[in-house]
This record gives structure tokens, C-alpha cells and sequence, in this order.
């Protein structure tokens, strides 16, 4: 027995259809669970960003030039999207009374709008995490079926051979735990990265959450800004109160 009985061609060439699907499906897998982690990684480091624009939206002299500094990659910026369709549902409230949703107050208008809002920015933030969650849940699993696999056909192989030394049962077997090594292999970083994705997601929403608090009450209570937007109308002071 020599380093060659280990290498990952002697283990391809010895294997069969079983073991080979279950190396290909880890492999596919890993590439998975990979291509998430970079992916939801970068749109974490960009959200970082973007957040840091909702705090500059408060140190701004005018609403316009609030939304200005909320612009960059406004197209999947949470906190752009946000202060649009809020401002958007108070001009839609203000301007159509009559219809079924003037029976709401302002506030809870604008609070119902909020809150689509930052579940469909929840949505997306989740999104391809229910893969990592399933990479790191089976491929343990399907690691040691190929493990188990194999051990059965090394013990038919070597019992019809006739002999169960050591030199002849170590390779066989050693083989068939690499299926299990491979697993682990697999599962683990999906694990740790689906964490940390995890975690990274909560601090954005939390960011977002606090800002949608802010901006609603600067809504509701009709705040004055030196620029009213055009889309915007101003509130009547005190309109909604009750």
C-alpha cells in the first residue's frame, strides 16, 4: 500500500455510480453554498454603505438634499426605497380622502407603508440563505451515505477475496471515509457563513428599522424641511392628531 492508494484518482477509478453521484452532488453543493456566501457577502459590504447614507440623510438642510445623499445604487438601496414610498403614501393619503383607506389616519397609513417596505428589503436580505441552511444540514449526511457505501462494497470485495488483512481492509475503508471528510468539508463553511450572514442581516434591518422610525415621525408630525419635495405636499399641523 503506497500515497498512490489514497489520491482522489485512485478513489474516482475504484468507485462506482453510487459513490460518484454523491461526490458529484457535494461538489455542486460546495459550489453552491459558496457562490452564496460571496454574493449575499458583497451586498452586505454595499448595505453597509447605503447605511451609512440614512445617516447622513438627517444632517441634511432639505428633504431633496436628504434623498440625494440616499441615491447611490438607489435601485436595491432599502433605505432610498423606503423614504420614496413613504413619502409616496402620504401624498396618496393627503390627495385621495374619499377612498377606503381614508378611513386610516396618517399614521397608521404611513405605518402600514413602512412596514411592506422594510419585508420586501427582508425578502430580498434572505434570500439564498434557505440554501446555505440546506448545504449545512445534509451534506453531512449525504457524505456518510458514500462512506457507508463504500464500506459495504470494500467488505463484498474483500470477502470475496478471501483474505481481511490489514494492508487489503486499511484502503478500501480509508477510501470510503473520505466521503465523510468530503461532507464535513461541505457542510461546515455553509454553516459558519450562513452565521454570519445571518447576523449581518440583523444589524442592516436594525439600521433600517431605526431609520423608518425617524422618518416616520418626521412624516406624521408634518416637520418643516427648508425644500419641500415635489411630491410631497406639506402636512397640516396637527391634522391627524387624536
Amino acid at each position: 500500500m503506497n500515497e498512490s492508494t489514497f489520491s482522489f484518482g485512485q478513489i474516482w477509478a475504484q468507485g462506482d455510480t453510487v459513490s460518484h453521484a454523491v461526490a458529484i452532488i457535494l461538489i455542486l453543493m460546495s459550489l453552491a453554498s459558496w457562490s452564496v456566501i460571496f454574493v449575499k457577502a458583497w451586498s452586505l459590504v454595499q448595505l453597509r454603505r447605503m447605511s451609512s447614507g440614512a445617516k447622513q440623510f438627517w444632517h441634511a438642510t432639505s428633504f431633496d438634499e436628504g434623498m440625494a445623499a440616499l441615491s447611490p445604487n438607489k435601485d436595491d438601496n432599502p433605505f432610498h426605497a423606503l423614504a420614496t414610498l413613504s413619502t409616496e403614501a402620504v401624498n396618496h393619503h393627503v390627495n385621495h380622502q374619499n377612498e377606503l383607506h381614508g378611513v386610516l389616519n396618517l399614521n397608521d397609513w404611513i405605518t402600514s407603508t413602512m412596514r411592506q417596505s422594510i419585508d420586501d428589503a427582508t425578502g430580498r436580505m434572505q434570500g439564498g440563505l434557505s440554501i446555505l441552511a440546506s448545504v449545512g444540514s445534509t451534506a453531512p449526511f449525504i457524505g456518510l451515505f458514500g462512506t457507508v457505501w463504500g464500506i459495504y462494497h470494500a467488505l463484498i470485495g474483500i470477502g470475496a477475496a478471501g483474505q481481511a488483512t490489514l494492508d487489503k481492509v486499511a484502503g478500501p475503508v480509508g477510501e470510503s471515509l473520505v466521503m465523510t471528510a468530503g461532507g464535513l468539508a461541505v457542510a461546515i463553511p455553509a454553516v459558519l457563513g450562513y452565521n454570519a450572514l445571518v447576523r449581518g442581516n440583523k444589524e442592516i434591518l436594525a439600521r433600517l428599522k431605526h431609520f423608518a422610525h425617524d422618518l416616520h415621525a418626521f412624516l406624521v408630525t408634518g416637520g418643516k424641511v427648508r425644500k419641500t419635495p415635489a411630491n410631497l405636499h406639506p402636512l397640516p399641523a396637527r391634522k391627524e392628531a387624536r
